[in-house]
């Protein structure tokens, strides 16, 4: 699979912008704030459905108008595919496939596998285990489409108990058998998510170890595990123990929506322990698992998308990595890099096709 070109027309600092491509390597180089970023962040809207970088999707319109449209033709399986995506101020954002709209934006994830290594990815480490979650969701509803529908039922149905914990404390009542209800829904989504998190990490693990391995020269132990409060109680029997203090919360306090991934290096946080060049090595280790996660379940290579990456890492790991990338195993790479001397070196090194767009 492969991106042949793209069409951006309002969208972040673009007024209008196209691009063909022909590489196996796709370069987008200039000054900080020129816009290599959002070139990236556009091809990762119409992968995910949304913005990497900006949740709120009425600021991805360029500032002064009214509406973005990102345009662009992927060859995936020999067939061109054309997607649109786009926005106008007071309406629900567009998503067409060869011109149908999307019902459900669900309905597209997993259509094009892609992987973005970013410094925004620092968040995984230094926020809290929502972000960790959602990196984990992200990647398994990339290739298991129940999973996410199972995963909005449970968010759905959360809502819904923490609405009636509320009602209860506002209106001094209290109703077991309503609670029991929304508790045994709960169970019933939140014991599938948590046996395919466990599955998922099971396989991703090895992937990530010999990813940071190759990057680091084995010089580093780090460890990745998974966290849940499923591993100890049912999700019935904690939903039931913690009744009173989730009514004085007025929120659900246990569940498959408090899991982690507790990111360590010689068992220590990597957030507290780990230099910058570390977490950095453990962030593209865990991303480059991702890639080789989705390609192994997918059949199909992911874009990867690099984004300013060589920032903050010294020559040697710049150099493993490359290495691994510049290989069959990979598809389209695109990257954006601050220096262009530095980002030709490092893709006439590699041998492939390539392409560098001056912004």
């Amino acid at each position: 699979m492969y991106l042949k070109k793209i069409s951006l027309f309002n969208y972040k600092n673009f007024s209008e912008a196209n691009f063909d491509f022909d590489g196996k390597i796709i370069c987008f180089v200039g000054k900080n704030g020129i816009g290599k970023t959002n070139v990236l962040d556009a091809i990762y809207h119409l992968a995910y459905g949304k913005s990497y970088f900006n949740p709120l999707a009425v600021q991805n319109i360029k500032h002064g108008e009214e509406f973005f449209v990102i345009d662009a033709e992927f060859i995936k399986e020999e067939r061109t595919e054309q997607l649109v995506c786009s926005l106008k101020k007071g309406q629900k954002k567009i998503l067409k496939r060869n011109g149908k709209p999307y019902d459900k934006f669900s309905d597209h994830i997993g259509f094009i596998p892609l992987v973005i290594i970013s410094p925004a990815d620092r968040d995984l480490i230094v926020e809290g285990s929502e972000t960790r979650r959602k990196f984990m969701d992200s990647v398994i509803s990339q290739i298991d489409p129940k999973y996410l529908q199972q995963l909005i039922h449970y968010q759905k149905i959360i809502s819904q108990r923490n609405a009636l914990l509320k009602y209860f404390a506002l209106n001094h009542v209290f109703d077991k058998e309503t609670l029991s209800i929304y508790n045994e829904q709960l169970n019933e989504y939140g014991v599938y998510i948590h046996e395919k998190r466990k599955e998922f990490i099971s396989k991703f693990l090895p992937i990530f170890n010999d990813h940071h391995q190759a990057i680091t020269g084995a010089a580093e132990n780090v460890q990745l595990t998974y966290e849940s409060h499923l591993s100890s109680k049912s999700l019935l029997t904690l939903l039931e123990e913690n009744s009173s203090k989730d009514r004085a919360l007025q929120y659900t306090s246990v569940g498959i929506h408090k899991d982690d991934l507790l990111f360590e290096i010689d068992h220590h946080p990597i957030k507290k322990f780990g230099s910058q060049g570390q977490q950095k090595s453990f962030l593209i280790a865990l991303k480059l698992a991702q890639f080789d996660f989705l390609k192994k379940q997918s059949g199909v290579k992911p874009l990867l998308l690099f984004d300013d990456i060589f920032d903050k890492l010294d020559e040697t790991r710049v150099a493993k990595i490359i290495e691994m990338v510049n290989s069959d195993a990979f598809g389209q790479l695109f990257i954006s890099d601050t220096h262009p001397e530095r980002t030709e070196t490092i893709v006439k090194s590699m041998h492939q096709s390539y392409q560098i767009f001056n912004l």
